[in-house]
């Protein structure tokens, strides 16, 4: 499953290392990428190891806001 996040508190390249770092640890999750300059951060996950909720919390954990997004 892919789910897509957005944040707005994304302001240096070392914002979008420690999201990245930060989801590609938790369990569930296969492949995070963050792009910088739209504050989209797209995850695939198994949905069932890990939700969304958690996702978000998991970008929480990295000192940012975040919430699913659409685009």
């Amino acid at each position: 499953m892919k789910t897509t996040l957005r944040s707005d508190d994304l302001s240096c390249p070392t914002c979008v290392s420690n999201i990245e770092s930060n989801l590609n640890q938790k369990k569930g999750v296969t492949k995070a990428n963050v792009h910088f300059s739209t504050g989209r951060i797209e995850v695939e996950h198994d949905p069932d190891e890990i939700s969304g909720d958690e996702l978000i919390e998991a970008v929480r954990q990295s000192g940012y806001e975040a919430k699913v997004s659409q685009f």
